[in-house]
């Protein structure tokens, strides 16, 4: 089968196009930037024409729309680009969707759950009235919304996946980038961070991320929704304090605050629907994992 994955050169989207070609697929990839990827398109998602271009010289059996901005306070700073990408780009592939009939694998976040302070199952969304925080769990609540209205009107066939906290080689720092890869990249030029104390996490190495995402193409459940994330419930200071001791450094260039706002406090997921129809199996602890990421960004940024 041929399967396009958008975002195909991100964090998540490079390792998950490498693993459905190393399965046997067919695996064209879009993204923003040029680049020398095979069967590559660059293509920005939020222009319709680009989109379609890539659709009037291929038929695709699945799309993975990774293809997003992403991060709160990017939202904040860029939040034209952020709605663009994310709203209007994820409307660009639900349009060609219903003309090509693809079958598609949306993502969203562990954001949406926004105020909920319960364990995370896919169905709090039905049950309680939920506050999204920021722009970037806005728009990918909107996405969501947009999948779910295009099956009910047109008979679309997507798969929602809502992603809690991924990490690991692959992701390269910017100040918008999840906390283990800034803890990481500080950490390793002494530069100094914040710490917020009273929230907590489950955290996900890439490699059982991308080998459940995969997994879907072999479980197609069209209007399902999968929480993917970790089995380690965690505050944020643990992962500050494995990162520090595995580089043999003190906490003096770090701050330490009680919370931080416009975020979801607490994500206790439940991922037994995910164990259940895609195998999903988080085998990769934080002990192993952030010793694995701490290694290849010294390959990449040194240290100082």
């Amino acid at each position: 089968m041929k399967v396009l994955v958008t975002g195909g050169l991100g964090a998540v989207g490079a390792p998950l196009a490498e693993e459905l070609r190393r399965r046997g697929y067919e695996v064209w990839v879009c993204d923003l930037r040029h680049s020398s990827t095979p069967n590559y398109i660059r293509c920005d998602v939020g222009q319709y024409r680009q989109v379609e271009r890539i659709f009037a010289d291929n038929d695709f059996d699945y799309v993975y729309h990774l293809a997003a901005e992403f991060g709160r306070w990017n939202g904040e700073d860029y939040y034209d680009t952020l709605w663009t990408t994310n709203a209007i780009g994820t409307k660009n592939l639900v349009r060609l969707q219903e003309q090509r009939r693809f079958r598609m694998v949306f993502f969203s976040s562990s954001e949406v759950y926004g105020d909920y302070n319960g364990v995370m199952s896919e169905d709090v969304m039905d049950k309680v009235e939920i506050k999204q925080f920021n722009d970037y769990a806005m728009t990918k609540w909107v996405g969501e919304m947009q999948v779910l209205n295009s099956a009910a009107m047109f008979g679309t066939e997507t798969v929602r996946v809502r992603l809690f906290n991924i990490y690991g080689v692959g992701e390269y720092y910017s100040p918008y980038r999840g906390a283990i890869c800034a803890f990481i990249y500080k950490a390793l030029k002494n530069l100094p961070y914040t710490v917020f104390l009273e929230h907590h996490r489950t955290s996900c190495y890439i490699d059982d991320a991308v080998h459940t995402l995969a997994n879907i193409m072999d479980n197609f459940r069209p209007g399902e929704v999968y929480n993917i994330g970790g089995n380690q419930y965690h505050d944020i200071k643990y992962l500050s304090d494995l990162v520090l001791g595995y580089l043999g450094k003190d906490d003096s260039l770090v701050t330490y605050k009680e919370s931080e706002g416009f975020t979801t406090r607490d994500k206790k997921v439940d991922l037994s629907k995910a164990m259940r129809d895609l195998s999903h199996n988080p085998k990769v602890t934080l002990e192993e994992g952030i010793p694995r990421t701490i290694e290849w960004m010294k390959g990449v940024y040194g240290s100082a």
